[in-house]
């Protein structure tokens, strides 16, 4: 199965709460809570809201609490976000992981709390096809995490040779870590907000974020009827079917 998809499907009980906006004077604080992910996660339409709500604002905190998700719409997220009037300020309190990452850089600055995580990875995705196909598509992601190796050494000044090393390897960091490597400005005195996330679908995971382990569902007798599929299950369907590409994750 898919990561995202995979990611998604242990997630699904969290609350949808991914976008929400508060004020005060002339800073607006936007909470980007959930997978990156159009329809069911922060998505760049309600991203691009939550900005037009922050009107004449001179400065917008994006709190990013994410374990990732498509590459494709972090990246229109990023968009819209260096396509910002206001100085915007990335504030890491718990998780910033694979898509989220990237969405964090798009920020003039990046800070994160002690005890957050920060990690990047090589992009993903479901393919299917002949050798041709295949040998396509893996050209196509290389394309795709070439944009991604780009934005992280704009940011550290490393050489993309280390930034590609880093993913390979599937790099979670510390505050110090990030901040040592460049990939933040500092670390933040607001203190750690604690992470909730399932993230058994992704590789290396820290031990203190792994939380207890999963309680199995109890195995039910089948039965002879036809059901209609969970609707999380047309969405993965549909939009793979559209472009499985859509679904690739990244770093």
């Amino acid at each position: 199965m898919n990561q995202l998809m995979q990611l998604y499907l242990d997630n699904r009980e969290a609350p949808k709460v991914p976008v929400s906006v508060v004020r005060n004077e002339d800073v607006v604080s936007i909470s980007m809570r959930g997978i990156v992910l159009p329809e069911v996660g922060i998505n760049a339409e309600e991203v691009a809201q939550a900005i037009a709500q922050a009107g004449d604002a001179s400065t917008i905190v994006f709190n990013i609490n994410t374990p990732g998700g498509s590459v494709f719409e972090a990246r229109e997220i990023m968009d819209i976000i260096r396509n910002t009037s206001a100085k915007t300020i990335a504030h890491i309190g718990s998780l910033c992981a694979s898509a989220g990452t990237s969405i964090a850089l798009a920020c003039d600055e990046v800070e994160m709390a002690n005890g957050a995580h920060f990690m990047i990875h090589n992009a993903q995705a479901v393919i299917g096809g002949d050798k041709t196909a295949l040998r396509k598509a893996a050209d196509t992601m290389e394309k795709i995490e070439q944009a991604i190796v780009n934005d992280y050494t704009t940011k550290t000044g490393k050489p993309a040779e280390e930034i590609a090393q880093l993913m390979d390897a599937t790099t979670w960091m510390t505050a110090k870590e990030a901040l040592d490597g460049g990939f933040i400005d500092r670390i933040a005195t607001a203190p750690k907000t604690k992470s909730t996330w399932n993230l058994a679908s992704l590789e290396k995971v820290p031990e203190e974020l792994k939380g207890p382990p999963a309680v199995p569902e109890p195995q039910l007798e089948p039965k002879n009827e036809t059901t209609e599929p969970a609707p999380e299950a047309g969405f993965f369907m549909a939009a793979a079917n559209a472009n499985r590409l859509r679904l690739a994750t990244i770093s």
